[in-house]
C-alpha cells in the first residue's frame, strides 16, 4: 500500500490526493468532496507515508497502524468516531496498537487515525492483499528451508 500520494494539510479538514505538481505548488484532490485545490509551499503538508505513531519501543508507521485496525475491525470502524469519548478512543486504540505511548498519543490523534482509515477504506485506497501475499510468501520460504547439517 502506497500512502506517499495521500497528504494531510494543516488547517484543512480531511485528506488529499496529490494530482499534479508545478513550481511552488501542487494540485490536490479532496477525498471528502472530490474538489481540486492548489496547495502551496508554505502550507504544512504531511504525507501519510511519513507519519508514524509513538510506541513504547519504536515509532510505528501509520500503514502498520492501519493494518492493525483492519485486522481487528475489518473494512469498517466498529464505533462512531465523532461521538466517542476520550476513554472509548483510548480503549479502541489499545486494541489495535497495544504498545502505543499513552503519554505521547492524544485522543485527537487517535480520532484522526480512525477517521483517516475509514476515509481511505471508503475510497478503496487501502489494499491489504499485498501484505498478506508477502506474509504468505515469507511463511512458505520459512517452511521450505532445509535445516543445516
Amino acid at each position: 500500500m502506497d500512502l506517499s500520494k495521500i497528504v494531510s494539510i494543516a488547517g484543512k479538514p480531511g485528506l488529499y490526493m496529490i494530482k499534479s505538481q508545478a513550481i511552488g505548488r501542487i494540485i490536490v484532490e479532496s477525498l471528502i468532496d472530490g474538489k481540486n485545490i492548489p496547495a502551496f509551499a508554505h502550507d504544512r503538508m504531511s504525507s501519510l507515508e511519513e507519519i508514524s505513531i509513538f510506541s513504547v519501543d519504536e515509532d510505528r508507521p501509520l500503514k502498520e497502524v492501519f493494518k492493525g485496525i483492519h485486522d481487528k475491525m475489518g473494512d469498517q470502524v466498529d464505533f462512531d468516531v465523532k461521538k466517542a469519548t476520550n476513554e472509548q478512543l483510548r480503549a479502541k486504540f489499545l486494541e489495535v496498537m497495544p504498545d502505543y505511548d499513552q503519554e505521547a498519543v492524544y485522543p485527537s490523534d487517535m480520532k484522526k487515525v480512525f477517521q483517516w482509515y475509514q476515509m481511505l477504506m471508503d475510497k478503496n485506497l487501502l489494499d491489504f492483499t499485498e501484505e498478506r501475499q508477502e506474509e504468505a510468501a515469507e511463511t512458505k520460504d520459512e517452511n521450505t528451508e532445509t535445516p543445516a547439517e
